[in-house]
């Protein structure tokens, strides 16, 4: 009878880091990665772990020095090239901190390349932390093997986003009165996902996005979605149906 395996299986911590990383290289670690490398993980003088920078791919690197409050890698061999994620954009209404963390987090383990927070009439949510969002986003890359990072922009105003749009990025709204179904919308190529506030767009908002050049209203079935729900159902069936998950 074979062996039950291990669950979680082995493997080793990944981290992300700003400076730029090439073989041979010496990367200084802040105080909080060094804390989480030596006092969380336990990890000392020789231990190996694996490093992204968002742009160059992954690579194997050693701890070379260790002390209470910093750490120091020598970068030893690269292990994998730059992700090719689709050119995907989510724009979603920033809804409470809770969720709006939740949306970003499974946002970046599904792959999208940007997210845009969105101001709309219904938006709930006055202020957006941007730091805040990047961290979350970065810890979520370094556990789901992500080798980029997803774009985090400033919150921006539905009557912006619209006319600074390049048309030749087809855009699909999640619209309450219905539209296309999801999963046969969907095309490959550049897209904007956006998803309204948990009330829903007004009747004006959803008439200036149907208006929208290359404007493509979705359906996301028949039962009410919350609103970070459908974010992430949306980006799911998009990445089934025109991005990455594919077999081609």
């Amino acid at each position: 009878m074979p062996a039950t395996p291990a669950w979680p299986p082995k493997s080793l911590p990944r981290l992300f880091v700003r400076q730029p990383l090439s073989e041979g290289a010496n990367v200084a670690l802040d105080a909080g990665q060094a804390n989480y490398l030596g006092n969380v993980m336990r990890l000392g003088t020789g231990a190996e772990l694996l490093v992204f920078d968002g742009s160059s791919g992954e690579w194997l690197a050693r701890i070379a020095e260790a002390g209470r409050k910093r750490m120091t890698l020598a970068i030893e061999r690269h292990t994998r090239d730059p992700e090719d994620i689709p050119d995907v954009w989510l724009a979603f209404a920033p809804v409470k901190r809770a969720q709006t963390d939740w949306l970003v987090e499974k946002a970046t383990e599904l792959g999208a390349a940007k997210l845009i927070p969105v101001m709309t009439h219904r938006t709930i949510a006055e202020r957006v932390k941007l730091e805040r969002l990047d961290a979350i986003a970065i810890e979520a890359a370094e556990q789901c093997g992500r080798t980029r990072l997803p774009e985090i922009v400033e919150p921006v105003s539905l009557k912006p986003l619209l006319a600074d749009r390049d048309p030749a990025r087809r855009l699909y709204f999640a619209d309450e009165v219905g539209g296309e179904e999801a999963t046969g919308a969907f095309q490959p190529g550049p897209a904007l996902i956006l998803i309204g506030p948990a009330g829903g767009f007004t009747e004006e908002e959803r008439q200036l996005i149907r208006a929208a050049p290359n404007a493509v209203p979705i359906s996301l079935g028949p039962r009410i979605l919350r609103a970070e729900t459908a974010a992430l159902a949306a980006l799911a069936a998009y990445m089934a149906t025109a991005g990455d998950w594919r077999p081609y």
